[in-house]
């Protein structure tokens, strides 16, 4: 089977050979670490190290793609701000706002795609490209409303859609700016599907009707600009706009177990949309701590319920079980059989 063709096929919505199983979302075990030769925090800044962690879970689990980087910093590094690469214990955590006095000095520095670990990025995509040219390799990034609050503030930014929102919108188009010139370094990389992650665009932290004013221009905006496969994934309980998610113009939309996979369908089929759902396996008790034969009973129900492309509901959890993500693929193997 061509992995390639079969994930475009379903991003598409066109008919596959089998339901593909990746993860658009971060993907790093820490039992894959041993064996793929790396460490943290090395492999979120050295190229080789991402690239081998990103394979990881294809060589040792049978997922069907690579994907890099392992967290949503990078971008608000390239703004200047101040990262905590962690530990083997811990991803990178923001430190720091854009280092600016006024929300209204935010500017996308120059040269923005040379900043920070940008440029390693986009040299570990060359290295899996070269390396595993037959797996498609899925590269992450931050919506344009979760890099403003990174980039701000999130408690900040989210005053500010009350009391300055002309700010608030200003600041977002800043960041959208940014995030086109990325994508445009993306289209020219020859990645295979951009996944742009928006959690702060989640109802449990943004008011739905704010989504459908500052968050879904700017991720339309964004997805315009994508010559490759893209993904949307927003966390928490995106019920609420998942409509605005399948109207964004992203071929899937990535959801947590939140979101029935049923009724997520029936939506699609109500508004004739083209993007495809991805998900949803729970990541933060399924795949985390349950037994494989509960993590291949929820893989089957997803397919079961008409998941388009199979994949965790979220990042996930470093510390999973090895042997849940390898459960995860042959229970897409044993409904096919």
């Amino acid at each position: 089977m061509d992995l390639i063709e079969n994930l475009k096929n379903a991003l598409n919505n066109e008919e596959v050979d089998i339901v593909p199983a990746v993860s658009v979302t971060a993907a790093a075990v820490e039992e894959t670490f041993p064996a793929a030769g790396v460490s943290w925090p090395e492999a979120h800044k050295d190229p080789e190290q991402m690239a081998k962690l990103g394979i990881a879970l294809h060589e040792q689990a049978g997922l069907e793609c690579a994907r890099i980087p392992f967290d949503l910093t990078a971008e608000a590094e390239a703004f200047g701000c101040k990262v905590d690469l962690g530990d083997m214990d811990n991803t990178p955590t923001l430190k720091s706002n854009a280092p600016i006095d006024d929300p209204e000095d935010l500017e996308v520095p120059d040269d923005f795609v040379d900043q920070g670990r940008l440029p390693v990025i986009l040299e570990a995509i060359e290295i899996l490209k070269n390396e595993y040219p037959e797996v498609p390799v899925i590269v992450g990034m931050a919506g344009p409303f979760t890099l403003t609050g990174h980039l701000l503030g999130v408690e900040d930014l989210v005053k500010m859609l009350k009391t300055d929102s002309f700010i608030v919108e200003d600041a977002v188009d800043v960041a959208l700016e940014a995030q086109i010139e990325l994508v445009e370094a993306f289209n020219d990389s020859g990645v295979d599907v951009i996944c742009v992650a928006d959690p702060t665009s989640s109802p449990e932290l943004l008011d739905p009707n704010d989504f459908n004013e500052f968050a879904q221009p700017a991720l339309e905006d964004l997805a315009s600009e994508m010559d490759v496969q893209s993904v949307l994934h927003i966390c928490g309980n995106s019920k609420p706009i998942l409509e605005g998610m399948l109207d964004s113009g992203f071929n899937g939309a990535s959801v947590e177990e939140a979101v029935d996979m049923t009724e997520a369908q029936e939506l699609r089929a109500q508004m004739g949309t083209d993007t495809v759902m991805v998900g949803n396996i729970s990541t933060s008790q399924t795949l985390f701590s349950k037994p494989t034969d509960e993590v291949k009973a929820e893989v089957k129900a997803a397919l079961e319920k008409g998941t388009n492309v199979l994949a965790p509901s979220c990042g996930i959890a470093p510390k999973s079980p090895l042997a849940n993500l390898q459960a995860f693929v042959e229970a897409r193997n044993e409904y096919y059989e």
